[in-house]
């Protein structure tokens, strides 16, 4: 059957929660929404404020929480939703929303640690010619370019999937995702295959370059102890953020694609999630332990707080 996508509403299968649980996960989940906003906040407010942390490291990271928020409001809001009213239902249009900031989340973070990469290759490779090639307006247009570019990646995949009738309304996830409702078409979906195949080629090229960033950079850590200490303390986060982040997609995306439907749905549901929660709440509690400057600042704002209350 051939249903009016315009007129369209999803029914969402992965939650699956007693009603007397329901409040418990609901409040949960609400905590641990507001307190990913607040770490990555307070991160974002420190390094805006702090003039020793503007510079072209910090503006990334900041943008690497911006983002991170950005992508945590396309999944809590709707869970929360249907945690307290009992819903499983998505309008179509609600759907591909949920889609285009979910995945312009996925590439921009993708892409932003790459630049990162690229950052610290250049401050620990080249250090004389650092601000000579890492300079304000040079980061300002990285920045903006993450962003164009993801959102360019995920309106061609929107269009391309917008295109297709659809068949059915049952979406097996906690929310919807574009492979999801490009299975529920009932027309040919090679394009769609083609340009996923397109996008997973453009990444794996991002992640080869960042290979060879940190190659590079072992090879000069190195030669002397304070080049070692330098790029553990700068370079060790953003790898467990990058390392994190990538597993997690990997999952997501290799299941989607071949994984069974009816087995394992707890654990599909865990990692379908997880680079939607652990990556927007873990980095900039990571960030803002492993780099100095960060934890002073942060730590002087609380203590200056302290000290206001009593």
């Amino acid at each position: 059957m051939d249903f009016n996508a315009s007129q369209e509403i999803f029914v969402l299968h992965g939650l699956n929660v007693t009603q007397e649980n329901r409040h418990i996960y609901f409040t949960f989940t609400l905590i641990l929404y507001l307190f990913t906003i607040f770490v990555n906040l307070t991160l974002i407010f420190t390094i805006c404020l702090e003039k020793m942390l503007h510079n072209p490291m910090y503006f990334f990271l900041c943008n690497l929480c911006i983002n991170g928020i950005y992508g945590a409001s396309a999944f809590y809001p709707k869970i929360l939703y249907d945690l307290i009213f009992d819903s499983h239902v998505i309008t179509y249009i609600g759907c591909m929303t949920q889609v285009f900031v979910i995945y312009s989340y996925v590439f921009c973070d993708f892409i932003n640690l790459t630049v990162m990469a690229y950052d610290r290759y250049v401050a620990i490779c080249k250090p004389l010619l650092y601000h000579t090639i890492m300079t304000i307006q040079k980061v300002r247009t990285l920045i903006l370019l993450t962003w164009l570019f993801s959102w360019l990646e995920i309106t061609i995949a929107v269009v391309l999937t917008a295109r297709l009738p659809l068949c059915g309304v049952d979406i097996d996830k906690l929310y919807c995702s574009n492979w999801a409702v490009v299975k529920l078409s009932c027309s040919d979906t090679a394009l769609n295959n083609l340009y996923g195949f397109i996008l997973i080629f453009f990444h794996l090229c991002q992640m080869t370059l960042i290979l060879i960033s940190y190659v590079n950079i072992i090879k000069v850590s190195l030669r002397s102890w304070v080049e070692r200490r330098k790029s553990l303390q700068t370079c060790l986060p953003h790898l467990i953020a990058l390392i994190n982040f990538t597993v997690s997609i990997v999952f997501d995306l290799m299941y989607a694609r071949y994984g069974s439907d009816t087995s394992l749905l707890a654990l599909r549901n865990i990692m379908s999630v997880e680079y939607l929660v652990v990556p927007p709440l873990v980095n900039p509690i990571i960030y803002g332990m492993k780099l100095t400057p960060i934890r002073n600042r942060v730590g002087q704002m609380f203590n200056r707080k302290d000290c206001v209350l009593s």
